[in-house]
């Protein structure tokens, strides 16, 4: 399989992959498969809001071997951008279709973040889901530089095919993509509050708004707490609808075909 060109989409400087479900496990499947390290980050429009104001992070997220679109922000700003992704895509479910991977192809999975407990409620909830995927390590997401080191000791003992990180950003693409090269493992995904979701710490919206695109609202009704988060979605779309009206079409460097 070829993945050395990617069809990506640039909306304030951050570089989304156009992929779909099915081809973004494609891709996945190729990684396993490499000598070298990947890693999937899945920004939604709060972290691309973000990135405009950290090029640390901004660096980060276009480091990643895959970029995966998360959220209905992000699919009508790059529509609005006249550069449409190929549909609705969440990291959630994203995550999901690779622990499905792990599943049929019995792989080693390392849990880290959340706070203390998490992690292990949800590897419980994925060893019920996927038997054939083995838990080989958990950790909690609240550790400071100092015990960095002992943490990338802990999974390189372990060597797990697939790293969970779900320390919300910008803190666990950082921490990515600064131990790469110190980390063993052959696929690593930042999974934000799913790990939550998971071990049933956090409810996921009903169906029928996930379809709806709605999941925003719901976290928004049952988390009132995450407003001053939220309202980041209306600004970064008003904010895509000046720029099409400014530059069109023909809004610089808005869709690149990029090799690696």
């Amino acid at each position: 399989m070829i993945v050395d060109k990617r069809d990506r989409v640039n909306i304030f400087g951050v570089l989304l992959d156009r992929v779909d479900y099915c081809e973004a496990c494609r891709r996945v499947e190729f990684f396993l498969q490499a000598n070298n390290s990947r890693i999937i980050i899945t920004p939604n429009a709060e972290i691309i809001m973000a990135a405009r104001q950290d090029r640390e992070l901004k660096a980060a997220l276009n480091k990643a071997d895959l970029c995966f679109p998360d959220g209905i922000g992000v699919t009508l700003a790059a529509k609005i951008l006249g550069k449409p992704l190929t549909g609705r895509t969440t990291g959630f479910d994203f995550m999901m279709k690779i622990l499905n991977i792990a599943d049929i192809k019995r792989l080693k999975l390392f849990l880290l973040g959340g706070k203390p407990g998490v992690a292990e409620k949800a590897g419980e909830k994925i060893k019920e889901m996927y038997p054939n995927a083995e838990i080989v390590g958990v950790h909690h997401g609240y550790f400071n530089e100092d015990k960095e080191t002992k943490i990338i000791e802990s999974i390189n003992e372990k060597k797990p095919d697939i790293l969970l990180v779900a320390m919300g950003c910008p803190k666990q693409e950082l921490f990515m993509m600064r131990n790469k090269e110190k980390l063993q493992f052959k696929v690593a995904m930042g999974v934000g509050g799913s790990l939550d979701v998971l071990s049933g710490t956090v409810l996921r919206a009903p169906v029928f708004m996930q379809k709806a695109g709605l999941e925003w609202l719901y976290r928004l009704t049952t988390q009132p707490s995450r407003f001053n988060r939220m309202k980041v979605l209306p600004l970064f779309l008003i904010e895509v609808i000046w720029h099409r009206i400014l530059y069109g079409c023909n809004y610089k460097n808005l869709r690149t075909n990029i090799k690696r």
